[in-house]
């Protein structure tokens, strides 16, 4: 097999897993389980067998503010519910790294992985590490005094993981569709203006649907997503009178429930705007299948998302519309680079 089409299978066998990663973070948050390993152990990786270290663990569970203050009733049945799926998630980070590794090493001892793209490989490693790290911190901030987790950190957790899949996923996009080959699609080069109008477009889309997601996760850890659980407006409002319930002002959009809301709520009208925009400014341009298709599936996946969001947000975050939520905002992601990385092809137009 091609030594390329190796690598490209390894980095989006990365992505797949780190896509399943947030999956069951998801699951994780919204079933209360992310605080259920008080202690992390290298030996965590297999987990108790016997009902002496179960009985350990759910010791140094009850030393925990989450214990103590809500779940001072739970039986060592209850434990186990909530540990499995933190014991899970952990595991799959873990697996994460192995997959990497491993086959890392491998590639460098053949001479594949050199240059630029050794170093892409080092950066994916670390920002690996950096999202692994940020997970413990979360962890730990929910152990101290307060029973939950920071918001802050839940944010950095999660959106270090899409980062990390992301540029994953752009670099295998790099080795699948690299701009040194004849991708530019007939008619194009009276047509560059408008490809690179689309370029920055879809930039500004990127960003955008990175601060959805991070007020995603600030939505998740402040619980706002019980607030004002109707649509289209927040209560009998527009904009919610409690969104300027903190002060100073700017507080309520970071720490503030109904502020925070607010932002991830209008925000994707924003998200779902720029799509609908990249989508008219592509509609009379020569595209190569590749660019047509994505763009399709942009606009069929923001819908959705918006939909997802809706649902979500009217029935007050059940598990599994949460989950979907969370799975919707991956692929939306995952879409914008895309349609983002194929405008690359553009480029040897001159």
């Amino acid at each position: 097999m091609n030594p390329k089409r190796i690598i490209v299978i390894w980095l989006l066998t990365g992505c797949v897993l780190i896509w399943a990663m947030v999956v069951v973070g998801g699951i994780t948050r919204l079933t209360h389980s992310g605080l259920s390993m008080a202690k992390w152990k290298i030996s965590s990786v297999i987990p108790p067998h016997t009902d002496e270290e179960w009985q350990q663990d759910f010791n140094d569970y009850k030393q925990t503010p989450e214990y103590k203050q809500i779940n001072s009733y739970f039986t060592l049945e209850d434990y186990k519910h909530i540990y499995w799926w933190e014991f899970i998630h952990r595991l799959i980070g873990r697996s994460i790294g192995m997959v990497f590794l491993i086959p890392f090493a491998f590639f460098v001892y053949k001479g594949w992985l050199k240059g630029k793209l050794l170093i892409k490989s080092l950066v994916i490693f670390a920002m690996g590490g950096a999202q692994g790290v940020l997970g413990w911190f979360m962890v730990a901030s929910g152990l101290q005094d307060v029973p939950h987790v920071s918001h802050y950190f839940l944010a950095a957790h999660l959106i270090t993981a899409f980062i990390t899949c992301g540029y994953s996923f752009w670099v295998a996009l790099d080795l699948i569709y690299p701009t040194d080959l004849p991708q530019t699609p007939k008619g194009a080069l009276g047509q560059k203006p408008q490809f690179q109008s689309l370029r920055k477009w879809s930039w500004a889309l990127l960003v955008m649907v990175v601060i959805q997601i991070v007020y995603g996760a600030f939505t998740s850890g402040l619980h706002a997503g019980q607030f004002d659980p109707t649509w289209p407006k927040m209560g009998n409002n527009w904009i919610a009178p409690e969104i300027t319930a903190l002060t100073p002002t700017w507080r309520n959009f970071i720490d503030g429930v109904a502020g925070v809301q607010f932002i991830h709520r209008y925000n994707a009208y924003v998200v779902v705007l720029l799509v609908f925009i990249i989508w008219f400014k592509s509609r009379k341009l020569q595209l190569l299948p590749t660019q047509s298709n994505g763009i399709k599936f942009l606009l069929g996946m923001v819908f959705v998302q918006f939909l997802l969001g809706v649902f979500t947000l009217i029935y007050s975050v059940p598990v599994v519309l949460g989950v979907l939520h969370q799975t919707g905002a991956f692929l939306l992601f995952a879409s914008s680079i895309f349609v983002l990385h194929q405008w690359k092809a553009v480029k040897v137009v001159s």
